[in-house]
């Protein structure tokens, strides 16, 4: 069985894709550009780094730089952010892990006061040993930030499982030397997760149960 679980957060426990929908459809519209018309358009788009989904959005960084684009993104997003629910059941599977022993770190490519800003709307930061994230809003990769907290705690690659909903999750993971869950239910779309070679689940509660099974 895992000893150590490193949960993403937006998208896995934090359920704010309709927000996330919302504040980059004001965006493109600011911009004169087509908004996406579905949840399924906007999965199949968002990527890390959030630059090149931006880009893929349609964005004209000569117009608008993209450091300007992540300010005001960020200025209606997340004060926002703060209203939006935990996924069903997330506070559950915090709890059923840490009963049966297991470690659990929050990772994030979120800038870290945003983050810990938003975990302390909930009832949930005692399940976490720590939180971590970088130190801007710009969400290029939180690749280096896993591979450092698994070598320093000094952790064996297999005694850790990674729990995301992006195709940059698996990535991470795998720079880690780490297995990963993917969760269909978060940014991505379920058909680019499954192209990654990760376990894929449609729940939060499938994932706990993977793991508890240890049948990664």
């Amino acid at each position: 069985m895992k000893k150590v679980v490193i949960w993403d957060w937006n998208g896995t426990l934090l359920d704010d894709v309709d927000l996330c929908i919302e504040t980059i459809n004001r965006l493109l519209v600011s911009e004169g550009i087509p908004p996406f018309e579905s949840k399924e358009a906007y999965q199949r788009t968002f990527q890390f780094p959030i630059v090149s989904y931006y880009e893929k959005a349609g964005f004209d960084f000569q117009k608008t730089p993209f450091t300007e684009l992540a300010k005001r993104y960020m200025a209606y997003y997340q004060p926002r952010s703060l209203q939006c629910p935990l996924h069903k059941g997330s506070e559950a599977v915090l709890k059923r892990l840490r009963d049966h022993g297991m470690r659990q770190f929050l990772l994030s490519a979120s800038q870290l006061d945003f983050l810990y800003e938003q975990v302390r709307q909930y009832d949930i930061l005692p399940y976490f040993e720590d939180l971590l994230g970088l130190d801007n809003i710009h969400a290029h990769s939180k690749k280096q930030l896993a591979k450092q907290c698994v070598l320093q705690h000094g952790w064996q690659c297999d005694d850790v499982v990674f729990i995301g909903d992006s195709v940059h999750d698996h990535e991470t993971a795998a720079y880690a030397g780490c297995e990963c869950i993917l969760i269909a239910n978060g940014h991505e779309h379920k058909e680019k997760l499954l192209l990654c070679g990760s376990s894929v689940v449609s729940s939060i509660q499938e994932a706990a149960d993977l793991i508890m099974k240890d049948d990664l």
